[in-house]
């Protein structure tokens, strides 16, 4: 799948099928939407074409209004959202900087700017609630009817249910939240997970017998939070077992390496040999959140701390041995960035 910051590349197909979203999580929803894209635009012979935003525009909203609480928790980061579309099977996806230009570009300009002009729609496909343009002013009838003018065909894809429940952003995004980690599995089609380069920490792990991997998660408001149990993908052959915390770290010092900013710390339990101590640092992994054992907890002092850990690594343990099921993962899709 080809990357594109904008549409204003030499690269860049000139006539596509395109569907519009934030595709926060790549649901379900998502991927059936994307499979009808993919056979409309084998349809025409042109390619399938994802077109989002960076920032998600309810984060551009509450930034302006100075109101974080406006702002939507975040189900994935964009590195994920990108490979989950590249695993469906998208041809190129466009990211498009949500600032004050598009927020007060107009329904109908949206339309003759960015789909005729920038993207050379011959296809496009939107959700049922779908809204664009300044004030949220264009709806499905103005697509319809400009597509209708312009040549492109537009259609609107229902909702996806499963069991009854509508799949959305919005539900994954509660699941999470309340930890229900099965729940929200159902509704992606997979464990949920977070991926990333291993970076460097305040190495205090180590010190107290429970070296992590750390993974920055690179918006402010995760939708997920707490201690979990995992699997690493990525270091060996086979899942590695651990147990991570996604969050703060509310136990430990504000100022310190990665203060402030939101981690995913796991520790492996059982760590191989043959990569050796330093052997993770700059690998891409993915990590996947199969159980929530509890929130975070701020513990007082370093030994309540190594008893914690020590405790949350036991309950893992338990948990895995009575986990039934096997989790795999399937070959990373290759994405080339424009």
């Amino acid at each position: 799948m080809k990357v594109y910051r904008g549409f204003h590349h030499p690269g860049l197909a000139q006539a596509c099928a395109v569907t519009i979203g934030n595709f926060d999580g790549v649901h379900r929803g998502h991927q059936a939407m994307l499979s009808l894209l993919k056979g409309e635009a084998a349809q025409r012979g042109v390619p399938s074409c994802v077109l989002t935003f960076e920032p998600h525009p309810r984060d551009y909203f509450a930034a302006l209004h100075h109101k974080p609480e406006l702002a939507p928790a975040r189900v994935g980061t964009l590195r994920d959202k990108l490979l989950d579309l590249a695993k469906c099977g998208v041809d190129q996806a466009i990211v498009l900087p949500f600032d004050a230009r598009l927020a007060d570009q107009s329904a109908q300009e949206f339309i003759t700017s960015v789909l005729q002009h920038g993207l050379g729609a011959r296809y496009v496909l939107v959700g049922d609630d779908f809204r664009f343009g300044k004030q949220r002013a264009g709806d499905y009838a103005l697509l319809d009817s400009s597509g209708e003018a312009a040549g492109f065909d537009v259609a609107r894809m229902n909702s996806y249910e499963v069991h009854g429940l509508r799949v959305s952003s919005s539900a994954v995004r509660e699941a999470l939240h309340q930890g229900r980690m099965a729940d929200a599995a159902r509704l992606l089609g997979r464990p949920y997970s977070i991926s990333g380069h291993v970076v460097h920490g305040r190495k205090l792990g180590r010190t107290l017998g429970f070296k992590t991997l750390n993974l920055r998660f690179a918006h402010w408001k995760p939708a997920a939070s707490g201690i979990f149990v995992v699997l690493v993908h990525g270091l060996a052959p086979q899942p590695l077992q651990g147990v991570a915390n996604l969050g703060v770290r509310p136990s430990l010092d504000p100022d310190d390496a990665n203060g402030g900013r939101v981690l995913l710390e796991t520790h492996c339990l059982d760590w191989p040999q043959a990569l050796g101590p330093e052997g993770a640092y700059g690998k891409i992994i993915r990590v996947e959140l199969l159980h929530k054992l509890h929130d975070e907890l701020k513990y007082h002092g370093l030994d309540a701390l190594t008893q914690g850990i020590r405790r949350d690594c036991d309950d893992a343990r338990e948990w895995l041995r009575n986990a039934s099921g096997t989790h795999s993962a399937g070959p990373a899709p290759s994405i080339a960035r424009i």
